[in-house]
C-alpha cells in the first residue's frame, strides 16, 4: 500500500506541474495585458513589464515561478491590489470558500445518505418516490436558483437569515449559501446510495448474512452500507472539491468574498498571477482529493487494499 501511495503522490506532483505549465501557456496567449490603462504610455508599459519580469522569455518566467512557488511565493497582484502578495490575497477568500463549501458538503452528504437508504429500504413505495423526486429536483435545478429562492423567501420574506454575507457574523450569514450548495450533494448522494444499496441488498452474500440471523440494523450498517460506500466515495471526492472552492454564482448571489469571486475579478482585470494561483488551487485540491479517494478505497474495502499491495 505504501508503494502505491508513493507512486500516486509522484504522479499527482507531475500532474500539477503540467497543469501549471498549461495555465502559463494559456495566459501568455490571451489577448490584453494587466496594464491596460489608457493613461499609460508605451514607455511606461514597457517599464512595468521589465519591473515585473513579464518581458522575459516564456520558459524563464515559468521556471522562476515554479521555483518561487516552492518557497511559498505566488507573485504579486498587478491590478486588483497592486504589489500585494497573491498568497496573502488567497488566505481570506479561500478560508471562507472552504468553510461554506464544507458546511454544504457535510449537510448534503448526511441528508443524501439518509434519503438514499430510506428509498432503498422502501423500494417501490411512496417513500422511494418522494426521495427520487427530491433527487431529480436537486440535479435538474442549478444551485444558483436555490440560492435566489432561499434569498427571497427565507432571507427577504421571512427575514430568518441575512441575505448578504457578513464577515462580522460568518456562521449565521453562511446558513443560506450552505443550504443552497447542499442541494446538489443531496441529489447525487441519494441517487447513488439508493441504486447501490438496492443492488447490495439483492446480492447473494446479503442473503447469506440474513440466513445467519444477523440483526437488521447490523445487516444494513455493517454489511450493506459499507459495500455501498465504495462507488459513492468516487462521486463525493470531486463534488467536495467543487464545493470547497465555492460556487462562483452562489458567492455572487450572497456577496461572499470567496475564491470564486476573486478569480472572476482577476480574469476580468487580466491579473495573471491571481488567475494562475486561483486556478492552481482548484486543480491541486482536485488532485489531492482524488488521491485521498484512492486511499479510502483500501480503508473501506480490504480486498482493494490487498490488490494494491500485490501490484
Amino acid at each position: 500500500m505504501s508503494k502505491y501511495i508513493t507512486k500516486r503522490v509522484l504522479i499527482s506532483i507531475m500532474t500539477m506541474l503540467v497543469i501549471l505549465f498549461v495555465l502559463f501557456l494559456m495566459l501568455s496567449l490571451m489577448p490584453g495585458s494587466p496594464f491596460n490603462d489608457e493613461k499609460l504610455t508605451e514607455a511606461q508599459k514597457l517599464a512595468l513589464y521589465a519591473k515585473y519580469g513579464l518581458d522575459q522569455p516564456f520558459f524563464i518566467r515559468f521556471f522562476k515561478y515554479v521555483g518561487n512557488m516552492f518557497k511559498g511565493d505566488l507573485g504579486v497582484s498587478y491590478v486588483l491590489n497592486k504589489n500585494r502578495a497573491v498568497a496573502d490575497m488567497l488566505v481570506g477568500p479561500l478560508g471562507i470558500s472552504i468553510r461554506i463549501g464544507a458546511q454544504g458538503f457535510l449537510l448534503g452528504s448526511v441528508i443524501g445518505l439518509l434519503l438514499g437508504i430510506a428509498a432503498a429500504l422502501n423500494h417501490n413505495s411512496w417513500i422511494d418516490s418522494l426521495c427520487s423526486a427530491i433527487a431529480i429536483i436537486g440535479v435538474s435545478v442549478p444551485s444558483y436558483v436555490f440560492a435566489l429562492l432561499l434569498a427571497y423567501f427565507i432571507g427577504f420574506k421571512l427575514n430568518w437569515c441575512p441575505i448578504l454575507y457578513n464577515t462580522n457574523n460568518p456562521v449565521y450569514s453562511s446558513i443560506l449559501p450552505s443550504i443552497a450548495l447542499a442541494m446538489f450533494p443531496i441529489a447525487n448522494v441519494s441517487r447513488f446510495t439508493r441504486s447501490e444499496m438496492i443492488d447490495v441488498l439483492n446480492s447473494d452474500y446479503i442473503a447469506l448474512v440474513q440466513a445467519k440471523g444477523v440483526r437488521e440494523k447490523d445487516l444494513i450498517f455493517h454489511h450493506a452500507l459499507r459495500n455501498t460506500l465504495i462507488p459513492i466515495v468516487t462521486v463525493m471526492g470531486p463534488m467536495l472539491v467543487n464545493l470547497l472552492t465555492g460556487s462562483m454564482v452562489v458567492e455572487k448571489v450572497f456577496a461572499i468574498p470567496g475564491i470564486g469571486m476573486l478569480m472572476v475579478q482577476a480574469i476580468t482585470g487580466n491579473d495573471y498571477n491571481v488567475v494562475i494561483a486561483c486556478a492552481f488551487v482548484y486543480s491541486a485540491l482536485y488532485i489531492v482529493m482524488m488521491l485521498i479517494v484512492d486511499i479510502l478505497y483500501g480503508v473501506i474495502d480490504p480486498r482493494i487494499r490487498v490488490a494494491k499491495e500485490g501490484s
